[in-house]
């Protein structure tokens, strides 16, 4: 008989938890050589641009740091410094104690820039410099994100170069943000005052256009309109800023003309504001900007239309200026207490609720009028109880104003106590049509010059007769990257530094 050999059978659980086990490590190692690759290709549009001293490279490696933002830990930055500067770089001794020691030998492995090679361009040194001041945001590490940003800003103030200025532009937006999430805004802004000068003397407009910005919103943050006002009217803000930050400093001028009572003025620029926000994303923007808009439109007179209560993102958020706006309506001035006392802190931290007090006098304006179209005369303590006034004495004041204003068309008889309203005048015979016509016809003309203005065009023509064919393949070449850059712009809308 033949011998019986037994045979061993391995143990099928324990594979399979070993293969688990690795398949997470090998998808995060997968994971971060993407991300260590994408930052690669970033910095080689960097140096391109520098070399080719085209800003529209540089302008692409930085929106480009919101798409690899969420995948940044410390293996991908300590790898891309050991990788990028040469052993004894001041860049890399400065930004490595702020990236968290490995559990391992991680490290090993990763063959380090030769000495012979030559130093990176201090373009490449900032833009990673400001990887890790995101890194450290994202971390909510802000003590040492204030440390990494100042040295990152010493080291701006010793550099002269135009084509530093987007990346420069960045940095003061982050600076900023530290200063923000760290509650000592006033304390940078003189430095942002400094900045701002330098930048005008340069002719570095996209630093114009971020320091504008962010000294508006330094100043709207300690409610000092009067010093941004000022600003606004002795600085220029440059045409060929981007839409992002058009539509922050349009949002903020808004803001501004409404509480100096030039609602007509400040409705336009939100509207503006609003149309050049990323049509998709920026949801906080659009909320905000919607809820000042709703507000002055509503010291104009003009009421809002339903639809736009009724948009996924800005129902929930405008539920209490919903009913803010039919009270209004409504001409119900005890509704329109009602909703501002259950609503006062939602209107407090919208920062709105300067600009809805004011809304008491077009409540009681629309109430008088409502009363004047369904009474022929009325007597004004009627008036009084309607309004829900506490005397006729202030009922007879404010009939009187609304007079004076145009809002009706009435007399007041002060002897016998009551209000003759007069007949409806045809609106046709004023110049309210015109006036009306002559807003629409500013507003289609101002969109066209806008329009205008934001069209851009290949920097060099390409029908020279003297070129050869591989210049023009080369410049087609360069006109379908502009387009692409063109259409990729305005989906910045998932960037989190989009801030109202």
């Amino acid at each position: 008989m033949e011998a019986s050999t037994d045979v061993e059978m391995k143990d099928v659980s324990e594979d399979a938890s070993k293969e688990s086990s690795e398949k997470p490590k090998e998808k995060e190692k997968d994971a971060d050589v993407i991300t260590y690759e994408d930052i690669r290709e970033h910095l080689k549009l960097v140096e391109k641009g520098v070399s080719h001293k085209e800003s529209r490279y540089i302008n692409r490696a930085l929106r480009g740091i919101a798409a690899v933002r969420k995948r940044l830990n410390d293996a991908v930055l300590r790898r891309l410094l050991i990788t990028t500067f040469p052993p004894g770089s001041t860049t890399k001794s400065i930004l490595m104690p702020f990236l968290e020691e490995p559990m391992d030998a991680e490290d090993a492995h990763i063959r380090p820039k030769s000495t012979r090679a030559p130093p990176p361009p201090p373009e490449v040194e900032c833009f990673v410099h400001v990887l890790v001041v995101v890194l450290l945001l994202d971390r909510n590490n802000l003590q040492q994100a204030q440390s990494c940003i100042d040295q990152l800003m010493e080291k701006l103030f010793k550099l002269n170069s135009r084509t530093l200025d987007h990346i420069s532009a960045k940095c003061y937006f982050y600076y900023a943000r530290v200063a923000e999430l760290r509650g000592n805004l006033a304390d940078i802004r003189s430095t942002l005052h400094a900045r701002l000068r330098t930048a005008t003397l340069r002719h570095d407009e996209a630093g114009q256009a971020i320091l504008l910005n962010l000294l508006l919103r330094n100043y709207l943050h300690y409610n000092l309109y009067d010093q941004a006002n000022k600003l606004i009217a002795k600085a220029t803000f440059p045409d060929s800023a981007g839409n992002n930050e058009w539509a922050k400093y349009l949002y903020y001028t808004g803001r501004i003309k409404a509480i100096q009572l030039e609602y007509s003025e400040a409705y336009t620029r939100l509207l503006q504001a609003n149309r050049k926000a990323p049509q998709q994303g920026a949801v906080g923007f659009k909320q905000t900007t919607h809820k000042f808009m709703i507000v002055v439109q509503l010291l104009l007179g003009e009421i809002p239309e339903r639809a736009l209560f009724r948009e996924p993102i800005l129902k929930k958020p405008l539920r209490p200026y919903f009913e803010l706006t039919q009270a209004v309506h409504s001409g119900d001035l005890a509704r329109f207490n009602e909703v501002l006392r259950a609503s006062q802190e939602k209107f407090f931290h919208d920062k709105t609720y300067t600009l809805i007090i004011r809304l008491r006098h077009n409540v009681i304006k629309t109430g008088i009028r409502m009363i004047c179209l369904s009474y022929s005369r009325i007597s004004l303590a009627d008036v009084a109880t309607k309004l829900s006034l506490e005397s006729t004495q202030d009922a007879e004041y404010i009939v009187s104003k609304a007079i004076k204003d145009g809002v009706i068309e009435a007399v007041i008889n002060h002897e016998k106590g009551y209000v003759q309203s007069r007949e409806t005048v045809n609106v046709y015979t004023t110049k309210e049509p015109q006036e009306t016509f002559h807003q629409r016809i500013t507003f289609c003309l101002d969109l066209y010059t806008q329009s205008v203005k934001a069209m851009r065009f290949p920097p060099k023509p390409f029908n020279q007769d003297e070129e050869s064919y591989k210049e023009r393949l080369e410049k087609e070449q360069q006109d379908i990257e502009l387009a692409k850059e063109m259409a990729e712009e305005d989906e910045d809308e998932d960037d989190p530094d989009f801030l109202p």
